[in-house]
This record gives C-alpha cells, sequence and structure tokens, in this order.
C-alpha cells in the first residue's frame, strides 16, 4: 500500500496490529479505493502467510452456484453433481479466505457462512458429516454498512461476528497528498510492463490529476496513467496525453456572462456551480476555494438540477418552473 498521509498511516498501523490476531476482519471502502489488496496485505503479514490464500467476489457468481463453490457439495446431491466437490471452506484451511462483495450473498447463504464462523465446521450440500475447518475469514464491501443493514443485504448476526476488526479505506479524493507517490510507482509499473521512457510529469498534467474527482479511485487512477504513458510521445506526461475524462474536467470555462436583472442569488449558485466543477466535483474542495462552509456548497447545489459526470458539476437554477439565469 502507498501513502504518506495521515489517514493511510493510520490504515497501516491497524492492519500490522490485526494481522497477528486470528479473527475475522471486515473491509470497507468505495470502488477502486484497494480493499483487496488490504485483505491481502492482511495474509501476507499473518501467521498464515504460508497457507493459502483464496478471494471469491460474491456478486460474480450465481446465486445458485455460490453455496457449491463456498460448502463443497457430494456427488449427486443435486443434477449435475457427478462428483464429489471439495468448496472454498476446506481449499482455504490453514490460510485466509476473502469474501468479496459480502452484501450480494443471499441472507440464507450468510447464515450459513455465519454457522461456519461460530462452528468452525462446514457441511457439503447433500453431506451429513460436519468436516473441519481452519481458516480466517475477510469479508469486503463496497456498500455503506449501515444501509446494508437497513436494506436486508447485511444480516445484522452476521455483521457483528465479521467486525471483530473493521478498517475502513478512504476515497482518494481524502488523501489527495498521496497522489504524487501513486503517480510515481504507476509510472514506473507502466514502463516496465509496456517499455515506456517516461521520467516526470508537467505541471499541468499533475494539476488536472490532482483536481479530478476520481470516482474509480486508485483503480481509475492506474489505469489513466497507464493510458497515459502508453499514448506520451516524449518522456514528460503532458495534459494532451490524459483520458478525454480527465483531460476536459481540467478545463473548465472560467468565467459566465451575468445579464442584467439576475438575482444575486442566482449569479451566486452559477459560481458555486462551476467552482465545483473546477475542483473535479469535489464539494470540500469549492468550498475551500471559494471560502465557505462546505454546508453551503451542499445547500445551494440542492437549488439546481444538477447531474454529475466524471466529476463535473452541469445544472440551472430552478427557479418557478424555468430553467437559467433571468
Amino acid at each position: 500500500m502507498i501513502g504518506q498521509s495521515v489517514p493511510m498511516r493510520r490504515i497501516m498501523s491497524l492492519i500490522e496490529r490485526i494481522a497477528s490476531c486470528d479473527v475475522p476482519v471486515l473491509i470497507t471502502g468505495e470502488s477502486g479505493t484497494g480493499k483487496e489488496i488490504t485483505a491481502q496485505l492482511i495474509h501476507q503479514l499473518s501467521s498464515r502467510k504460508d497457507g493459502p490464500y483464496l478471494a471469491v467476489n460474491c456478486a460474480a457468481i450465481p446465486e445458485t452456484l455460490i453455496e457449491s463453490q463456498l460448502f463443497g457439495h457430494e456427488k449427486g446431491a443435486f443434477t449435475g453433481a457427478d462428483r464429489r466437490h471439495e468448496g472454498l471452506f476446506e481449499s482455504a484451511s490453514g490460510g485466509t479466505l476473502l469474501l468479496d462483495e459480502i452484501t450480494e450473498m443471499r441472507c440464507e447463504t450468510q447464515a450459513k457462512l455465519l454457522r461456519v464462523l461460530e462452528e468452525g465446521t462446514v457441511l457439503r450440500i447433500g453431506g451429513s458429516k460436519e468436516i473441519p475447518v481452519n481458516m480466517r475469514v475477510l469479508a469486503a464491501t463496497n456498500r455503506s454498512i449501515d444501509r446494508a443493514l437497513r436494506d436486508g443485504l447485511l444480516r445484522e448476526d452476521l455483521y457483528f461476528r465479521l467486525k471483530v476488526f473493521s478498517v475502513h479505506l478512504p476515497p482518494l479524493r481524502e488523501r489527495i497528498e498521496d497522489l504524487p507517490f501513486l503517480i510515481e510507482h504507476f509510472i514506473q509499473r507502466t514502463n516496465e510492463k509496456h517499455g515506456g521512457r517516461i521520467t516526470s510529469i508537467d505541471d499541468d498534467c499533475l494539476n488536472a490529476l490532482a483536481a479530478y474527482w476520481w470516482p474509480g479511485n486508485i483503480r481509475e487512477l492506474k489505469h489513466a496513467i497507464e493510458h497515459a504513458v502508453i499514448v506520451s510521445e516524449t518522456t514528460q506526461l503532458a495534459l494532451r496525453d490524459l483520458p478525454s475524462e480527465i483531460e476536459a474536467s481540467a478545463r473548465p470555462d472560467s468565467s459566465f456572462t451575468v445579464h442584467l436583472g439576475s438575482s444575486m442569488k442566482d449569479v451566486v449558485d452559477e459560481l458555486i456551480c462551476r467552482t465545483v466543477t473546477y475542483a473535479g466535483g469535489n464539494k470540500v474542495r469549492a468550498a475551500k476555494i471559494l471560502g465557505v462552509n462546505r454546508r453551503t456548497i451542499y445547500s445551494r447545489l440542492e437549488n439546481y438540477e444538477v447531474h454529475e459526470t466524471n466529476g463535473r458539476v452541469n445544472g440551472r437554477p430552478y427557479r418557478n418552473g424555468r430553467n437559467g439565469l433571468r
């Protein structure tokens, strides 16, 4: 994991402490923040590092197959079960099993998972004998835990069993000071992978990357740098080398026309909307630029018919059923 920001230093310190504790860990964070890398690091720092590390994306396996994948099945347990199958809980014995996107698992399956965690045994589908298993379970989700519990996507009893320790990974926009370290790392990796020759990055390119909203977080940054390194015709990354959506977000309109008769409220709302766009969709940064409380930004944008695309805020004030500045 790369970063020197305060949030990342805290997370690294937490991971080092919990890795040696052989208990479940719940890893949360937006898509692309590095949840699987965190799980791998916990495994590598644990006493189980010499055992298997297995990861399963619960959202990628059909509901009809996930129990067979996790718990295994006996020959003849269902149509097509022509031989005995060892599930992931057995395969991960002595090591670590990551259940990614845990909230996409059916509640009935979650109940069976809870039993495995509580009893330390697994019952194959069609089987009659409990099989001891010895693995560490890590779970991850990009959903809000509170919302998942409220919407019935995560059983409360399983949640409390999994969250002996929890690690929340912040989005890239909240640790933007780590951006130079990440950029350097991805440039080096892409140079090695594709035979690139990038040695530096110019200020306009770096500023554009720093201002972008990064809805895809570190995963999106990695792909953006890979794209830029491949298309660059020099040894220095420039703004023109970035993917079009990032380059476009760095060049918002720098001015707008105020017509006589416009209300001060409408003019301020337009200024706020354009400043949020300039900040790559980052409302906290926009508030700092304008010198106002971020609550002001949120409340003003509520008056807009707002659409956000790749960090660009598009909208017009809504007044008495008509759009646009009067």
